[in-house]
């Protein structure tokens, strides 16, 4: 899958989140920002992310994905 198919299977499965995919469709970099993610732990936000992801990573269209995820808060923190 391009970073393009990637970004809008995230796009349509939670748009509340602003996503960013970046890669060349072997390995790639998701990143996420929105308050979806409050509350969360690592872990159950990785597995948010491949909630949406899981069908195309089980069909074998995508492959490596490395996964980051903030609130709004935490990304402009981190800016």
């Amino acid at each position: 899958m391009s970073p393009a198919e990637i970004l809008e299977v995230l796009q349509t499965g939670s748009p509340e989140v602003t996503w960013i995919v970046d890669g060349d469709g072997y390995h790639n970099v998701v990143e996420g920002v929105g308050e979806v993610f409050a509350g969360l732990n690592a872990v159950k936000r990785q597995q948010y992310v491949y909630g949406l992801l899981n069908p195309y990573i089980a069909d074998g269209r995508l492959h490596a994905v490395s996964i980051r995820t903030f609130t709004p808060a935490e990304k402009a923190a981190a800016e």
